[in-house]
Formats: structure tokens, sequence, C-alpha cells
């Protein structure tokens, strides 16, 4: 069986507790906000990053602090790994009851090359759903290209 390890992480109350929930189909939390403790001490990230395979980034777009704070987090999680830009997400997830423009985001670089997601899940569940498998599914073929690489080198 197939595993991949897939970090989330992002600013607090960004909703990577939500989308978690969602995406796994749990149905604790999707509709409150509840704080989750999280691992907020940077001492332990690297532990966490070992032998990931993705990385999505989550943040509120209505927060200009946010869109600062998502370049640390690609710092740190993405390029410092290192990862290929097509194994990290972005996701702007729009909280309940929000009237965010989804569709004027602008990314400073190098984050305007990630590829970027918009999440309502009151507007288009299913949607948001669809484009994590997508994600999930590149990732699975990164691996599986990797250990194909890998099983040649040893064969040749």
């Amino acid at each position: 069986m197939l595993r991949a390890k897939v970090l989330l992480v992002g600013p607090c109350e960004s909703g990577k507790s939500v989308l978690a929930n969602f995406v796994s189909e749990s149905t604790e939390g999707i509709c409150s906000y509840s704080p989750t403790q999280g691992v907020r001490f940077e001492t332990c990230w690297p532990a966490l990053m070992k032998d990931s395979h993705g990385v999505i980034i989550i943040f509120n777009p209505e927060l200009p602090s946010h869109l600062k704070e998502i370049e640390m987090w690609y710092s740190c999680f993405v390029q410092q790994q290192p990862l290929l830009d097509s194994q990290c997400l972005l996701v702007a997830h729009h909280k309940p009851g929000s009237a965010g423009d989804m569709e004027n985001l602008s990314l400073a670089y190098p984050l305007n090359k990630l590829k970027l997601i918009h999440s309502n899940l009151e507007e288009d569940p299913e949607d948001v759903r669809m484009e994590f498998i997508k994600y999930f599914k590149s990732i699975i073929t990164i691996i599986n290209e990797s250990r194909e690489r890998e099983e040649m080198s040893i064969i040749s």
C-alpha cells in the first residue's frame, strides 16, 4: 500500500482543521471554529518535514497578515526540504459568510507560480474536494515516478 505524507500548514485561524476534516470526510468542526493545538514550535518543524511528499499551505485571503505569513511557510516547508513547486498547493480558504474576492488575489513571487485554489465549503464543496483529489493524485504520481527511478538505478 502506498503512503504519502502531506503537510497542512499555515497561519492560525486559516482553516487547516476544517479543510482536513472536510477532505477526510470527518464532520467534526466543519461548521464552527475550534482552535487546535497544532505544532506551534518551530523547533519541531524539521521532524514534521522529514520524508514529506507534499505541502498544502492554507490561508485566509481576507487577512493581509496571512498573505505575508504564507511566504514564510513556503520558505520553511517547501524551499528548505527541498520540494518541487508541483508538490505544493496554496489554498485560499474563504470562511462561511465571507464576501471575499475570489478572482483578484495577487501573490508575490515565488508564491504566484504555485497552484492556487479557492476554498468555499458553503458554495462549492465538491469543487474543493475534486481539487484536493487532483492534488493527491499528482503527489502519488511523483512518488511512483521517484520509486521507478530508484529501482532503475539499482538495476543498472
